[in-house]
């Protein structure tokens, strides 16, 4: 990948966006955390092979060259943390409209999974830190299985997805691609929130109507069916003791005995 290339494919990047190549880091996410005091503008930090990947709650995202793609986008907000309620589930929506203008249909998991036939695609990150006079910086990472050889899925643990098709895709058009849909995404979630994207989100739950449990610490704290998210960005579950929002945790499916 050549972050002239991407530059040159990408609306954002030609209106001023800041496009990065690397060809091996620890995290991505971890590098423009480190820069966002000193950064003028949004940047997008794309690494070739990444060897300290993180997810969620400290899990280690496991990629490879050849089959993965994974970047970070730094993108500086108004207000303070708080006005960035929903921002994953924004994102994953604008990842899932990319790649189904790309042909490729995904689902969203609750709060910052793609699934493709179940199975997990991609994860988000996202990491802040205020901004020198004002703001919040959101560090934006994104991995993408594009292949899933047997080798990969078994340090994983589990079944994972892919999207093969797309690995023969140039990637520096595929990279751009992501990064105009993520721009225009987030310009609208700064004007408008999660709001915009909620109905948006809620047509690609992968799990709605399903019993889930809500984890806690690998502990269930709730059970019900998944109802979809609302306009702040939260999942709804039904449960027995009827409709509750829930603002953080994690979900897992229950399969019907």
């Amino acid at each position: 990948m050549k972050a002239a290339a991407i530059a040159a494919l990408s609306a954002a990047a030609r209106a001023g966006l800041q496009v990065e190549v690397v060809a091996e880091t620890g995290s991505t996410n971890a590098d423009l955390l480190a820069r966002a005091a000193t950064l003028a503008g949004p940047v997008l930090l794309v690494a070739e092979h990444q060897t300290a990947g993180r997810g969620r709650a400290g899990r280690s995202w496991l990629s490879s060259p050849e089959g993965s793609l994974t970047f970070s986008l730094a993108w500086k907000f108004d207000g303070g943390p708080q006005a960035l309620a929903g921002l994953p589930l924004a994102v994953g929506v604008a990842l899932a409209e990319t790649l189904s203008s790309l042909g490729q249909q995904v689902q969203l998991k609750w709060p910052n999974d793609l699934l493709k036939d179940g199975d997990k695609l991609a994860g988000i990150l996202i990491e802040t830190q205020s901004a020198p006079g004002g703001g919040v910086w959101a560090v934006i990472g994104v991995g993408l299985n594009l292949l899933m050889p047997d080798e990969m899925e078994a340090r994983i643990g589990r079944h994972a997805a892919a999207v093969p098709w797309l690995a023969r895709m140039e990637r520096d058009a595929l990279v751009a691609a992501l990064l105009d849909g993520l721009a225009t995404a987030l310009d609208e979630f700064a004007a408008r929130g999660f709001a915009a994207f909620s109905a948006r989100w809620n047509l690609r739950h992968a799990w709605q109507g399903e019993t889930v449990v809500l984890l806690d610490g690998g502990q269930v704290v709730h059970e019900g069916l998944a109802a979809g998210v609302d306009d702040a960005g939260r999942l709804l579950l039904d449960t027995a003791q009827g409709r509750i929002p829930v603002l953080a945790g994690d979900v897992s499916l229950r399969v019907k005995a």
